[in-house]
């Protein structure tokens, strides 16, 4: 399963979307969270939230493929959209983070 995704559902003319992402969190503890940010399509995303922390990226993938087959029961599909939300995912994870920025390492 990619780290990164889109689901989206139509009821009545409307488009909802979902976009998920798997992100490590700061401190190279090796802890993982599921980023998600929710909303209308062509508008900004209404809610942003996130689960975890989770030991590694594999347990944090398997939660986000459990969370993916219910949502796919409820109507959504996976889209080939590009994530057009991903500032507003990064922007939570620095707040998870505790404000710091990530250490990058070259």
């Amino acid at each position: 399963m990619p780290r990164s995704l889109c689901l989206t559902r139509q009821c009545l003319g409307l488009v909802t979307r979902i976009e998920c992402s798997i992100r490590p969190l700061a401190g190279d503890t090796g802890m993982w969270t599921l980023l998600f940010a929710a909303g209308m399509t062509g508008e900004q995303p209404s809610t942003i939230k996130s689960q975890g922390p989770f030991h590694g990226p594999f347990v944090a993938e398997n939660i986000l493929e459990s969370i993916v087959q219910s949502l796919t029961l409820h109507g959504y599909e996976l889209a080939d959209d590009p994530q057009i939300w991903c500032i507003h995912l990064q922007a939570h994870l620095r707040q998870l983070n505790g404000g710091r920025p990530q250490a990058l390492h070259l």
